[in-house]
């Protein structure tokens, strides 16, 4: 997307959305389902990959004393399916969103999670972002959580920047996960 997006005030509908990723640069890229994932408020995610974290990271002043931890891929069965017990899991999406610099984004785990016993933590999908992104699932349920390749996990929720950012997103993970195969 360019920075000439007209200005867009407040959350994206899903009107919004159809348009920006039906648009010369889309918004968003690798749909599995279009239509299954463009929701009133937002565009659901869907599952990629699963990890366990294995060793510890850190987190210093500096960037440079960023320390993220090994991951360990999961492989899921014939069917697609994967079983994960109470824990942290680092997971990846299909989707790749491409940020203008007049949108943000913040993403929410859908609330069949929630009534599962399961949590998806984010961070802020900043303006300028490009990526394939990653977030931390939590199994808090004791007898743990089934999920299967390629379903809608997250929902990301876009919002129009009252003013675009002189400069956009430029941090380390600019462009991640964008080669997987």
């Amino acid at each position: 997307m360019t920075d000439t997006t007209p200005s867009l005030a407040g959350a994206l509908s899903r009107e919004q959305l159809r348009a920006l990723i039906q648009s010369e640069q889309p918004l968003i890229t690798d749909l599995h389902d279009l239509e299954n994932q463009l929701q009133p408020n937002g565009i659901d995610l869907t599952l990629r990959e699963v990890a366990h974290h294995r060793g510890q990271g850190a987190m210093g002043i500096d960037s440079a004393d960023r320390v993220l931890p090994h991951l360990e891929a999961l492989e899921f069965d014939a069917d697609g399916w994967l079983m994960l017990a109470p824990g942290i899991y680092h997971i990846v999406y299909n989707e790749i969103v491409d940020i203008p610099t007049s949108l943000m984004a913040l993403g929410r785990p859908r609330s069949s999670l929630a009534r599962c016993g399961v949590s998806i933590v984010t961070a802020v999908w900043d303006a300028g972002y490009n990526g394939r992104s990653t977030s931390l699932l939590v199994v808090h349920n004791p007898d743990g959580f089934r999920v299967q390749r390629n379903s809608r996990v997250m929902q990301l929720v876009f919002f129009g920047m009252s003013e675009a950012p002189a400069d956009g997103y430029q941090g380390r993970y600019q462009g991640e996960n964008i080669s997987l195969t």
